[in-house]
């Protein structure tokens, strides 16, 4: 094993508590130069926001140590749309995209690319229609997802992140969502590309059953599950099997050390 992804949210922190340990995990990374990356699906903050709230729990990063969907359909857009697109994703994340024509707010129809984020909140009937809406308007707009995420831990229990409104989408309009974060094999690729490494010499930390070991699986790397974050027991009774499995990302260096 040569190189890291982490996973942040349940992994380094749970919502605004880091995770005991977790400062010191990546320090011993950094100081003994093992190439990593931080992979996440979340659409709610842009790389800038994720890197001070890492300060915050002492982890020192930069933007270009982070991995998103956003970053991942920048590059996609270009390579593909050239028309407008219509963003269903928080206002703080809305930047990273300042650079593509954008559909007025209310539009229901001229996308070229329907993108959709995690709303939280702020998703209602109507939000959902209207992106329905847009995409029933021209046979080939494109519904995009950033990220299959099914749920997430927040501090006051689990919360549905983008998978089931993007499901919803799907089934209603009869498109195939392309996939732009995890579980998606191309993402998992697209970080190993970054990282300069190959998937065998690759282990993923995460949380989430399907989107972190699933789906780097898939792609070919290890798949380390910790039981912090959304976490559960029934997790090992669903047919996916860990790499290994370890109580805390505080245990990395000691699993690291032994494995290698």
């Amino acid at each position: 094993m040569k190189a890291i992804l982490f996973d942040l949210d349940g992994v380094l922190y749970t919502g605004s508590h880091a995770v005991e340990g977790a400062a010191s995990v990546i320090k011993w990374c950094q100081d003994n130069a093992i190439p990593h990356l931080f992979l996440t699906n979340t659409t709610s903050r842009p790389r800038s926001a994720l890197v001070d709230k890492l300060a915050n729990f002492h982890i020192k990063a930069d933007p270009d140590d982070f991995l998103t969907p956003a970053i991942a359909a920048q590059q996609w857009l270009h390579n593909n749309i050239n028309g407008k697109i219509a963003l269903f994703i928080p206002e703080a994340t809305r930047d990273e995209f300042a650079d593509f024509e954008q559909c007025e707010h209310k539009a229901e129809q001229g996308a070229e690319a329907v993108i959709i984020g995690d709303l939280g909140e702020a998703w209602d009937f109507k939000t959902l229609n209207r992106a329905f809406r847009l995409l029933m308007s021209k046979t080939d707009t494109k519904l995009i997802a950033l990220g299959m995420t099914r749920y997430w831990r927040s501090e006051d229990g689990l919360r549905l992140d983008a998978a089931p409104f993007v499901k919803a989408l799907e089934h209603a309009s009869g498109r195939e969502a392309i996939v732009l974060g995890k579980p998606s094999k191309e993402f998992y690729s697209s970080a190993l590309n970054r990282l300069g490494c190959k998937s065998s010499e690759t282990i993923m930390i995460g949380d989430d059953i399907r989107g972190d070991i699933e789906g780097s699986q898939n792609a070919g790397i290890k798949g380390l599950l910790v039981t912090t974050g959304k976490f559960q027991q029934s997790d090992l009774e669903l047919g996916i099997k860990p790499y290994d499995v370890i109580d805390s990302i505080a245990d990395l260096p000691a699993w690291w050390n032994s494995h290698r």
